[in-house]
């Protein structure tokens, strides 16, 4: 076996490596030089174009989707500009055409995610809610935290941190209970056959005008039907809607005034009455149909 032949071949090839790469030397310098160019081209340009789009647009999150997005344009592109520096314009080409078929196979894979990027996309610019707002989605309920590219996160009014995707928020249907910042409160109460109805409606009206919160809106009394034990109506109360705390304070306090009103005007909210009838043909009373039974003994 004649080790000087194998010897002699490495180092040829390490002295031809040692040539090309000398040879390369400021080629891949150049190519460092242009990637960190890129890198700090991609940093001070999000930097301006995030100032620029908070002058002109009032939405946070589709400035912060449209900085990033930039981001990563401006360094995929000082990849590519760096990789051709080094003559690598063959691998440029490959690394695009692998780029579209894992792009295309990571779209079936990945659809899921895909649709909520797209769906956080599509709520930044349409903006149907902001961080702070208190909404009613997906069978959830809560203030919104976060809006991020792909999640929505809610603080639900218990303190649990509420994790959807955007997708779902972007499907279903959406309440926004901050949205004009007032909401109506729709207090059912029933009052007994007995009272006056007119004075009822007078009553309580007056009984709620002075709650805390309550707009300037007009004051709503509507009859709606005969129960079983009394008449029934509601009232609406439109208040300033500042957080949930605050509108259930203000129906709180709404319930105690206008049962203080009725106690000092002798209204009558009744208990729920049974009647019992014992006869077969019914509206018998119980002592007669005894006195039957038992002969009138």
């Amino acid at each position: 076996m004649d080790i000087s032949k194998y010897y002699d071949i490495v180092v040829e090839k390490v002295v031809s490596w040692s040539e090309n790469f000398v040879s390369m030397l400021p080629n891949f310098i150049l190519a460092l030089l242009a990637f960190f160019a890129f890198m700090l081209i991609a940093k001070y340009s999000v930097k301006l174009i995030m100032k620029l789009l908070t002058r002109t647009i009032d939405n946070p999150a589709l400035n912060n989707i449209i900085g990033k997005t930039i981001h990563i344009a401006i360094v995929v592109i000082g990849t590519f500009v760096s990789l051709s520096v080094l003559n690598l314009e063959k691998t440029v080409t490959s690394l695009l055409a692998g780029a579209g078929i894992i792009g295309l196979a990571l779209g079936f894979a990945f659809q899921d995610i895909a649709a909520n990027f797209i769906s956080g996309i599509l709520m930044a610019a349409r903006r149907p809610f902001k961080v702070g707002d208190i909404i009613e989605t997906v069978e959830h309920e809560g203030i919104v935290h976060r809006i991020n590219i792909r999640t929505t996160e809610l603080t639900s009014f218990q303190g649990q941190q509420i994790i959807i995707p955007n997708k779902e928020v972007f499907q279903n249907a959406l309440i926004n209970d901050s949205f004009n910042g007032k909401r109506r409160i729709d207090l059912g109460v029933g009052v007994s056959y007995g009272d006056d109805l007119e004075k009822v409606k007078r009553i309580t009206l007056e009984a709620v005008k002075m709650i805390s919160g309550r707009t300037n809106d007009e004051l709503k009394l509507v009859y709606k039907e005969f129960g079983d034990s009394s008449i029934n109506f509601t009232i609406m109360i439109w208040v300033e809607f500042k957080s949930q705390m605050g509108f259930l304070e203000s129906q709180s306090e709404a319930i105690m005034a206008i049962k203080k009103a009725y106690d000092e005007n002798d209204i009558m909210i009744p208990f729920p009455i049974r009647t019992l009838d014992f006869g077969i043909k019914g509206g018998e009373k119980l002592n007669e149909v005894m006195d039957v039974k038992t002969g009138g003994k």
